[in-house]
């Protein structure tokens, strides 16, 4: 069943919409190479280093870019997470015209400014390299918000995790995170 806002949109979205619902998991040809990247990547944030941060999250882009031998991203790690009355932004995808895709997280949170746990943040990476993933490894015209998009950003993170990821599976709908 549709998330509420495809009854919205325009008839070429609804069938791109379609075609990513349709797709409901990546599979990882060696997700064991990442998973050094991993935990580089957990190590950063308990160091609370945001050029580490950074590093990490780039090195486990790149990892999974080469992967699939796609275009790599290039990625920004900032600080405190922007909010306003909507939420907090936790990731921005954006494609560009002209050389790379970019990937801006946000390593902190808004209210408090503590490190986002570590769990999130891995999601909040994997959810934005999912529109990259959608663009440029199943080429799709456009990354929608899908029960489907959901479900492989969630096969990702568990293989990433060796299955035992414990982040919650989204409740569904747009998010904050693009």
């Amino acid at each position: 069943m549709p998330f509420s806002y495809y009854s919205r949109l325009p008839p070429r979205l609804q069938k791109i919409y379609l075609q990513s619902d349709r797709i409901t998991e990546v599979t990882l040809p060696r997700p064991e190479l990442l998973l050094p990247l991993v935990e580089g990547l957990r190590q950063a944030l308990l160091q609370e280093n945001r050029p580490a941060v950074e590093l990490a999250s780039s090195n486990l882009a790149r990892g999974l870019t080469e992967m699939f031998d796609i275009a790599p991203v290039v990625l920004h790690v900032l600080a405190v997470r922007p909010r306003s009355d909507w939420g907090e932004l936790h990731g921005l995808y954006t494609q560009a015209e002209r050389g790379p895709a970019s990937i801006k997280l946000w390593m902190r949170t808004a209210a408090h400014k503590r490190p986002v746990a570590f769990k999130t943040f891995l999601r909040t990476l994997i959810h934005e390299l999912g529109h990259h993933l959608d663009y440029c490894h199943l080429k799709l015209a456009d990354s929608l918000h899908t029960e489907g998009f959901f479900r492989r950003e969630s096969s990702i993170v568990r293989q990433l995790l060796g299955g035992s990821a414990t982040a919650s599976e989204p409740a569904g709908g747009p998010s904050t995170t693009r």
